[in-house]
């Protein structure tokens, strides 16, 4: 094709999105409220377009095998110059993204590509998720310049808190004084109108008070009675949220996390979640953040049952990448029980994403261990024995509303490390924490799609009884704020779990990094070895033409296992074998191969290229 016909082909693409997007407004709005909406909305759009020659979007590549994320607070370390045990009683002078920037440097480098960094903006609760003011860096945390800092190293993401905005906002201090245009900025309601059939994923109210210059007023409060939902019904707020998201993208956010989407759009006699409202506000954001980015992502945060998280993929026109919420529970599950039947039935049935979307797959976040995502995978009966488990490891459980106003498991608040303490066949701790812990890494990073670590699961982190106690919430446990030098210690000491899981964790990240198997579009084909190991091929079904085909298996008990490899479909790919993880090697014909507790084995024909190439460290 010549250049002037690629050119004209990409300024169609521009003129197309520019037309869906106003299609999308009347959608939502009808015609001449989109008409209004899209004039406004279009001169923003033109000071940040993306020049043409870079669309259409399948032209930008939008991952590999070497993106990593990892998940963080904004202080989660702090340098305690004060003194003081906890640095609370004396602001610390080093900006915490400061010290994040320093850490990371030391001791992770390049074994991640992506920072999320959660909201780091002012807030009033829910640490950080009751933003009070979107467009500034909260000043306990640093200011701009550091979020800059750290965009030069990594590609950011940004939690755009779309659902609700703090009491102690200005928007709704307008709100309550009448001030236009945030008198229609929230959902006002009489209080006695029939909400039963709202999903809820508390147990508070829906509808709390506030005194505004008209009276009393019950306003719509999903999460809490500080987090007042935003009225979505008003262009003028979808207006507002879209320079928002602007801003994120010219501040250097490259992935946009929409932060409990799935409530965002409200109806009455309706269950008030995944209403076709929302997906549309979805698509209409991935169509701007095409226009003016076409290298950005966007995520959905569904924390709700497997199906309904999928459906924000839409047709590969709404989210780039989602959660893989049901997989914390399943591995947490087939560990502590040493039985994987579970966790292979619904490996095996998942079914891959569309084309030009991933998984992200995750263990661990600054959230609990959801359970809706495993309604219909896990019996209750499981469910409820991995709970009492969970207490017993110093874990807590916080409960839904359910519309029968009756209360259910939604999450289970414990941090990671701490709940592979031990199994629950074991009458106490045991020697295997770490290797069962790291066992649960792996099988994560084997699966497709993009991995992602909280920054507790890289250092090991357990449960913090102390912040439960101090800030009254469950979901402290997993949250612990480190001193830097109390970190540094644990990990040059050598000798902790701290330092021994950050240490195979990176070096297992820097060797899985170099291997196109891992690349987020390769297929996979999950086997089922019985309930004593998770395996998986990366190639699709150990059968194709691609040059890395992997194998990976994972013992899933504290017991030594038998494997007879040469049974395994695929393994005649080769005559023989080398595991990555320790260069070792194993004939495909073996058929006595010996699996140690919780170890695994990532498997590629030796003949593929010069193995010993493929483990040299990188330098920075």
């Amino acid at each position: 094709m010549s250049a002037k016909k690629t050119g004209t082909a990409k300024n169609e693409a521009v003129e197309g999105l520019l037309t869906q997007i106003q299609q999308r407004l009347e959608r939502l709005y009808g015609e001449t409220l989109a008409q209004q909406t899209f004039a406004r909305l279009q001169p923003l759009l033109e000071k940040r377009r993306s020049p043409s020659e870079s669309l259409p979007e399948a032209d930008h590549p939008k991952w590999s095998q070497k993106d990593v994320f990892l998940i963080t607070y904004g202080d989660t370390l702090y340098r305690d110059e004060s003194g003081e045990s906890d640095g609370r009683d004396e602001a610390p002078k080093e900006a915490p993204l400061e010290t994040l920037s320093v850490f990371l440097k030391k001791y992770i480098r390049k074994s991640i590509s992506h920072v999320h960094i959660l909201p780091f903006f002012p807030y009033s609760s829910d640490d950080g998720f009751s933003v009070i003011d979107y467009t500034h860096v909260n000043p306990d945390l640093g200011d701009w310049s550091h979020i800059e800092q750290l965009e030069k190293s990594y590609d950011l993401m940004f939690d755009l808190v779309i659902n609700h905005i703090s009491r102690e906002s200005l928007w709704f201090t307008d709100f309550k004084a009448n001030q236009p245009p945030y008198d229609q900025f929230f959902i006002e309601m009489h209080g006695d109108e029939d909400v039963s059939k709202v999903t809820r994923p508390r147990n508070t109210p829906l509808l709390v008070p506030a005194y505004t210059h008209r009276g009393r007023k019950m306003v719509w409060a999903t999460f809490s009675q500080d987090q007042i939902d935003l009225n979505f019904q008003n262009p003028e707020v979808l207006l507002r949220m879209l320079e928002v998201l602007l801003l994120y993208i010219d501040k250097g956010a490259r992935t946009i996390r929409l932060d409990a989407i799935a409530f965002l759009w409200k109806e009455l006699g309706t269950h008030c979640i995944h209403l076709p409202q929302t997906h549309e506000v979805v698509k209409l954001m991935r169509d701007v953040m095409t226009l003016v980015a076409p290298h950005s992502l966007l995520l959905t945060e569904t924390n709700v049952p497997h199906a309904e998280n999928l459906s924000y993929f839409g047709e590969q026109d709404e989210a780039h990448m989602v959660y893989q919420f049901a997989l914390a529970p399943l591995l947490l599950h087939a560990l502590h029980r040493g039985d994987g039947q579970y966790l292979t039935d619904w490996a095996q049935n998942l079914a891959p994403p569309p084309s030009g979307c991933t998984f992200l797959n995750f263990t661990a976040s600054h959230d609990g261990i959801g359970l809706r995502p495993v309604e219909g995978i896990l019996p209750q009966r499981e469910v409820d024995d991995l709970i009492t488990n969970m207490k017993r490891l110093g874990g807590f459980v916080t409960n839904k509303s359910n519309p029968d106003g009756s209360q259910s498991p939604y999450e289970i608040n414990i941090a990671l490390f701490s709940a592979f303490r031990e199994t629950a066949h074991s009458d106490g701790p045991d020697q295997w924490q770490v290797d069962r812990f790291i066992c649960s890494q792996n099988i994560m990073m084997t699966l497709q799609g993009i991995p992602a670590f909280y920054i507790h699961s890289m250092v090991a982190t357990p449960n913090d009884k102390e912040g439960v106690e101090r800030t009254g919430r469950t979901r402290s446990i997993n949250r612990r704020r480190w001193p830097l030098e109390t970190l540094e210690a644990l990990i040059e000491s050598g000798r902790t779990s701290n330092a021994e899981v950050l240490k195979r964790l990176t070096n297992i990240l820097q060797r899985r990094k170099k291997h196109k198997a891992f690349h987020p579009d390769t297929p996979q084909t999950v086997l089922d070895l019985g309930p004593d190991f998770f395996a998986l091929w990366r190639d699709g079904s150990g059968k194709s033409a691609l040059r890395f085909p992997l194998l990976a298996i994972h013992n899933l008990t504290s017991e030594i296992k038998m494997l007879d490899l040469s049974l395994i479909n695929g393994m005649d790919k080769a005559s023989y074998w080398v595991n990555l993880l320790d260069n070792g090697g194993v004939a495909a014909t073996e058929t006595r191969y010996v699996m140690q507790p919780y170890q695994s084995v990532w498997l590629m024909p030796e003949t593929v290229e010069d193995v010993s190439a493929l483990w040299a460290p990188e330098t920075d």
